[in-house]
C-alpha cells in the first residue's frame, strides 16, 4: 500500500495566485496596452519553397522591430515607447512612461538561406519569409513509365 499526500487547499492556492496576478500588476500594465503583457503569437508554416513566420503584433510601426541573425539564431524583437503628459499650468500633474517589448528567437536549420530572408509588416502582422536552399525544396513527384 502506498501513502499519498493530499493537500485539500491546493486548488485554493492556484486561485490565490490568479488573484495576486490580477491585483498586483502595476498601473502602467493595467492602463497600458495588452502588448506590454504578452509576447506576440507566431504562426509558422512551410511551403515547398520556404518557411513563413507570421507575428501578430498590432499597434507597432516598422521602425519598432529589430530582426537579426547570429550563430544560426533568428531573433525578432520590438520595443514600443509611449509617453503620456498631463500638465496643469506649468507644473507636472502626472507624467507616465511606458516601455514595452518582446524578443523571440528561432534556431535556423541548414535548409534556410539566411542571406535571402525577407520581412514585411502590414496591418499588424509581421511576415518573415525564409527561403529554402535548392536541395531542401520539395521536388515534384516523378512518374516512371514501364517499358
Amino acid at each position: 500500500m502506498n501513502v499519498v499526500k493530499f493537500n485539500p487547499f491546493f486548488p485554493a492556492r492556484g486561485l490565490g495566485n490568479i488573484i495576486d496576478d490580477v491585483f498586483n500588476r502595476s498601473i502602467s500594465e493595467l492602463v497600458g496596452s495588452d502588448f506590454a503583457l504578452n509576447v506576440p503569437s507566431v504562426n509558422i508554416s512551410e511551403t515547398a519553397e520556404s518557411f513563413i513566420l507570421e507575428f501578430a503584433a498590432p499597434g507597432l510601426d516598422k521602425k519598432d522591430f529589430n530582426i537579426s541573425i547570429e550563430n544560426n539564431q533568428l531573433t525578432v524583437s520590438a520595443e514600443k515607447r509611449a509617453e503620456k503628459d498631463e500638465k496643469e499650468e506649468g507644473k507636472w500633474t502626472r507624467k507616465e512612461f511606458n516601455y514595452s517589448g518582446f524578443r523571440r528567437s528561432f534556431t535556423l536549420t541548414d535548409d534556410v538561406m539566411a542571406d535571402k530572408i525577407e520581412a514585411a509588416y502590414d496591418k499588424g502582422i509581421l511576415m518573415l519569409t525564409l527561403p529554402k536552399k535548392e536541395e531542401a525544396r520539395v521536388k515534384p513527384a516523378l512518374s516512371i513509365e514501364i517499358k
